[in-house]
Formats: C-alpha cells, structure tokens, sequence
C-alpha cells in the first residue's frame, strides 16, 4: 500500500511540474505541429524580426533574413531543436545578457545548421558550418560573443558570409531586448 502510495505521489508531482511548465510560463509560446504518423512535433518558423548580413569590405547586404529570437532562457534552451527543415531565408537570432564565451550543441536537432557567433559589436567573430545533427559534443565560440545566429546548412557558404562581416537585426515587438 506505501509503495502504491509513493508512485501515485511521485506521478502527481511530475504531471503538476509538466503542467506548470506547459501552462503557466507567460512567455512567447512557440506554435507547434504534430505530425499525423509521428509522436514528435515540430517547432513552426514564427518571424520575430528580420537580420542583416553585412559584408566586412563594402558594408553592403549580403543578404536579409526573417528571424525567430531567443532571448530568455526557455527559448535558448529550445533553439532550433526538433526542426527538420528550414529555407535558407529564416534563421534563428540568440540574444544573451552579457558577451562572453559561448558554447552550443546539436542535440535533438534532426536539421544540419551553420552556427554563427557574434560579438557586441556586431561582427562574426567565429562561424561552424555543416554542423552534425544530434551531436552533444560542444560547438563552442573560443571568442566573446553578444549573438548566435543560426541558419540551414550551407548557407554561410552559398552567400559567402565570412568572419569578420556584420550583422544588424530589427525586432519586432514582444521580444525582451529591444534593438
């Protein structure tokens, strides 16, 4: 009877935590997408902005994205997990509250990436491309960094953005860091 007891209370805590989790955080929420014949869902593309590559030698566009951003812990966490596609006109724009190292992985995310750090000042400072789905190794920037954009696979190379180029981004409201 104790023992039934205890694995009921311990089945009441984990639902009441996965409920606070699901219902009770007040930030941005990201709309998701079940799949008829999977058990997983997929994160949908939710434009919260718009981003600049800026070439280091003329200060001309390189090329314009639409972003999603990150910019609080939940959604850092989240980033690109569980996507299995991305055109190459979106990307994701990591916003954090001080420059310093960072460090990223692939895990649970099925879709290859380039990752893109970026310091205070707006400029790449280190840039992994092709980077392996689902890794946990560490993806870190060996540089300080303000921003982490990432994009699909490839695209660093198709549009030939380099370290050393720019970035500027505007947001649109609801996010927590203003340009």
């Amino acid at each position: 009877m104790k023992k039934n007891n205890r694995l009921l209370w311990i089945a009441l805590v984990a639902l009441i935590g996965i409920a606070i989790y699901f219902l009770g955080s007040t930030e941005k929420k990201t709309t998701i997408i079940k799949h008829k014949d999977s058990k997983t869902t997929e994160p949908q593309f939710v434009k919260e902005g718009q981003l600049w590559f800026i070439g280091k030698e003329n200060k001309d566009t390189i090329r314009l994205i639409d972003i999603e951003v990150a910019d609080n812990a939940q959604d850092r966490a989240q980033g690109m997990m569980h996507r299995t596609a991305m055109p190459d006109d979106r990307g994701m724009l990591f916003i954090f509250k001080e420059e310093r190292e960072q460090s990223f992985w692939m895990k649970n995310t099925p879709l290859s990436l380039d990752i893109i750090y970026v310091n205070k000042g707006k400029e790449i400072v280190t840039i992994y491309k092709h980077t392996q789905p689902y890794s946990e190794n560490p993806i870190p920037s060996f540089k300080e960094a303000l921003y982490v954009v990432e994009t699909v696979a490839g695209f660093c190379d198709k549009y030939d953005v380099k370290e050393g180029d720019f970035i500027e981004y505007n947001l649109q409201k609801n996010t927590e860091n203003p340009l």
